[in-house]
């Protein structure tokens, strides 16, 4: 697999940075685990396991987030959000955007289309058919973004997009 690169002259073309996990599969159907926990949807909201291999040179620092694009709102639908993942951690393991399970201590998880910071799992619309949930991870060129746990969307995507060297996306699916 070919990746895409974000260097100062353009696209480069680089290795493999990749993004897998072990509760998920890409293109499969998310579990009741990954569900958001509110009545409607009735699942356990928890993160899944992710790891991710093959970043590249001069990364400093990684930034998560899961996405939601076919959600009916513009811009979709944002589900979790997590910077400042410290270059030395490639892996988050299952339940890591439970805030108070304290398992990404060094990282900031910001606030969520759900108006929180955290994980906040899949609950398309009923009748809306599949909706596609991509999970991607960035590697940064900065230690930092200077951003708090209410940073709004708009301001951490555009710090990562701004910041970023390569990523790395996992796409799962769900539909009520």
């Amino acid at each position: 697999m070919m990746i895409a690169l974000f260097g100062g002259s353009g696209l480069v073309v680089a290795g493999e940075f990749t993004l897998s996990s072990t509760t998920i599969a890409e293109g499969e159907r998310l579990r009741r685990a990954q569900l958001y926990s509110g009545p409607d949807c009735g699942g356990e909201n928890i993160s899944p396991q992710l790891s991710w291999r093959g970043a590249p040179e001069g990364t400093r620092s990684y930034a998560l987030v899961m996405h939601d694009p076919d959600a009916p709102k513009e811009g979709g639908w944002w589900h979790w959000i997590v910077f400042n993942i410290p270059a030395g951690v490639t892996d988050l393991p299952e339940g890591a955007g439970e805030l108070k399970a304290g398992l990404i201590p060094e990282a900031t998880q910001s606030r969520t289309d759900f108006g929180s910071p955290g994980y906040g799992g899949a609950c398309p619309p009923e009748g809306h058919g599949d909706h596609r949930y991509q999970f991607k991870v960035y590697a940064l060129n900065i230690e930092q973004l200077p951003l708090g746990d209410n940073s709004s969307v708009a301001e951490v995507i555009a710090l990562i997009n701004s910041s970023k060297l390569a990523e790395a996306t996992l796409e799962a699916k769900f539909g009520r």
